[in-house]
């Protein structure tokens, strides 16, 4: 009897962490007997596969029994392959599970008669009687009475609850690499979140379970011994148990191997002394952060039931900031109940100030099952019918606001997620009222121009920005464009310059003076001593300035001009900019 777990991820650098959970529990704890009768296996794709090629590659390995793992994501690829796939292996028991079919299982059992049930909720325990079911090869028999299963022969019965698993008993699945070379790693110290966010789906999962210390840290040694480049703990709230979180930071700080970047889910206003302490002592890169703000109106963080000190919040992200050692992603909900238009930008001028690394301005989705979908009504909430089932409007936000800040997320995503526009943009905010009015007004201009339909290049975006800049602020066009250069070659040596950065004749005479001396004295580049002065000229670049571009934020103009000189060997590891230094003429 085949068994085969299948999982259709956004993007190839993902991986399903349920299914490989699920295939390691079973093969943990059935016996020998039942091992030789079930086999295995798991496939992974992605939604950027044709439908068909899945089901080709499925076809072909002829399995006895299929499980899908449904996500909002992967939802309506999955429904049309399975759509087929019953048509050409109809001997095959299709089986689903995973939050997008957990909640409405009864409903889906109805429009796909052809399934043979769907697993509800957490699945280790279910997954392992359904093979222990099959190992006993009675062809012609459904799987009855296996608590968290539903099937199509018992519709109407809901199935006792599940205890949930330990989580000590889960084994650990990554003892081969290969599978997981160049993807993200995924892993999980605990399950469950004590808060109650009405949007989120980990607050149906009320009971809070933690793998034991012990355990964790011989698997994060395992990660370092292999320098897994980044390992996300899917935790909901890794820091909600203080004990825990300390006793692995301090691990991860005191066991470093210089490579492995680890990503944690926090909240911020559960920070005390002891742990930012430990995070100061840590490697630029070594961990970064997802803080979930949402919003900062103090009605709707009530609504949603989300317990939040802002005060202290904001404090802890500025001090995190002060380190300059750790990424910080910031996390704000457009919809939610009370947040009209208006409390929205307050929200984001707030959380813009606290200059996260990343800011997510995210749109409300209206997750099957949790407190949300259930209010939907209430709030006038209205949303899409296929996933991933996001607000179109509420009661306090119409769609043509919506749509507002649809425009504003593009820029945010394109002028300040992207880290290439740091310090152009930490100017031109001052010349806005708001953050908030900045990105609006960045996205009517690029409305007007056409360029939400063009899809601009990278290189391009500095053009448009330019192209802004010259109309808010026609004065200081030259401050501007001298600092979209410094922006330009702090990321990466250009090939070729921008058409707004003309090489002059006098710089390369003078770049050429700098280099031969650099070859000559070995001064400003000690980690390029093998090389020429044709070399060097290739491998950094000098730029000189007549505005102070190098002083986020400041930017003032320079009696004499500025050379600097970019080293693309050394890099801030939070932000990818080359370390820049000044050099005399």
């Amino acid at each position: 009897m085949k068994i085969l777990l299948t999982a259709i991820n956004a993007k190839y650098i993902h991986s399903n962490l349920a299914v490989y959970s699920l295939a390691a529990y079973a093969r943990e704890y059935l016996n020998a007997k039942e091992k030789e009768s079930c086999t295995i296996e798991i496939a992974e794709y992605t939604i950027n596969h044709r439908a068909e090629a899945i089901y080709a590659d499925i076809y072909k390995r002829k399995p006895d029994v299929i499980g899908f793992s449904c996500y909002i994501w992967n939802w309506e690829y999955i429904q049309e392959i399975i759509g087929e796939l019953y048509k050409i292996l109809p001997d095959t028991k299709i089986y689903l599970g995973g939050p997008e079919v957990s909640y409405t299982a009864e409903k889906i059992l109805k429009e796909y008669p052809f399934l043979a049930g769907i697993m509800e909720g957490e699945g280790e325990e279910t997954f392992l009687e359904l093979c222990r079911f099959y190992a006993k090869e009675e062809k012609g028999r459904a799987p009855l009475g296996i608590a968290g299963l539903r099937t199509k022969e018992e519709e109407e019965k809901l199935p006792s609850c599940r205890k949930p698993v330990e989580m000590d008993s889960i084994p650990f699945i990554y003892k081969n690499m290969e599978n997981f070379s160049h993807r993200i790693v995924y892993y999980e110290s605990s399950r469950g979140c004590p808060y109650r966010c009405s949007y989120c789906l980990s607050s149906i999962d009320k009971v809070l379970r933690f793998r034991s210390l012990e355990k964790v840290k011989q698997e994060l040694q395992f990660f370092l011994d292999e320098k897994v480049p980044q390992v996300k703990f899917i935790d909901r709230t890794f820091n909600i148990r203080k004990e825990h979180a300390l006793s692995i930071w301090k691990y991860i700080l005191e066991n470093d191997n210089g490579v492995t970047n680890f990503h944690f889910e926090i909240s911020a206003d559960l920070l005390g002394e002891e742990e930012l302490r430990i995070m100061k002592k840590m490697r630029p890169g070594l961990i970064q952060l997802e803080i979930g703000v949402q919003s900062t109106n103090l009605n709707t963080l009530k609504e949603i039931q989300r317990v939040t000190d802002l005060v202290k919040l904001k404090k802890n992200v500025e001090t995190i900031n002060s380190f300059c050692n750790i990424h910080q992603h910031l996390d704000l909900i457009a919809g939610l109940p009370y947040e009209n238009l208006e409390s929205f930008q307050n929200s984001f001028n707030e959380v813009y100030a606290m200059e996260p690394e990343q800011l997510q301005l995210g749109f409300l989705k209206v997750l099957k099952g949790a407190d949300m979908w259930h209010k939907a009504e209430a709030y006038g909430l209205s949303y899409t019918k296929k996933p991933p089932y996001q607000v179109l409007f509420t009661k306090w936000l119409s769609f043509e606001e919506v749509l507002q800040l649809k425009r504003i997320e593009e820029m945010v995503e394109l002028y300040y997620n992207s880290n290439q526009f740091i310090y152009t943009m930490a100017m031109l905010v001052k010349e806005f009222s708001t953050a908030f009015q900045l990105y609006h007004k960045l996205g009517e201009f690029y409305e007007s121009k056409g360029y939400d339909l063009a899809s601009p290049s990278r290189s391009y975006r500095y053009h448009i920005l330019l192209e802004f800049c010259r109309k808010k602020t026609p004065e200081k066009e030259e401050m501007y464009r001298q600092l979209l250069i410094f922006d330009l070659y702090l990321r990466e040596k250009l090939k070729a310059r921008p058409e707004f950065a003309p090489w002059s004749e006098e710089m390369k005479e003078i770049s050429l003076r700098i280099y031969k001396k650099e070859e000559e004295e070995r001064g400003l580049l000690p980690d390029y001593k093998e090389y020429n002065s044709k070399q060097l000229a290739k491998m950094t670049h000098l730029e000189k300035f007549t505005y102070q571009v190098w002083k986020k934020g400041k930017c003032e103009k320079t009696e004499t001009a500025g050379l600097v000189l970019f080293d693309y060997k050394r890099r801030n590891p939070l932000t990818g900019e080359a370390k820049i230094q000044l050099v005399e003429v």
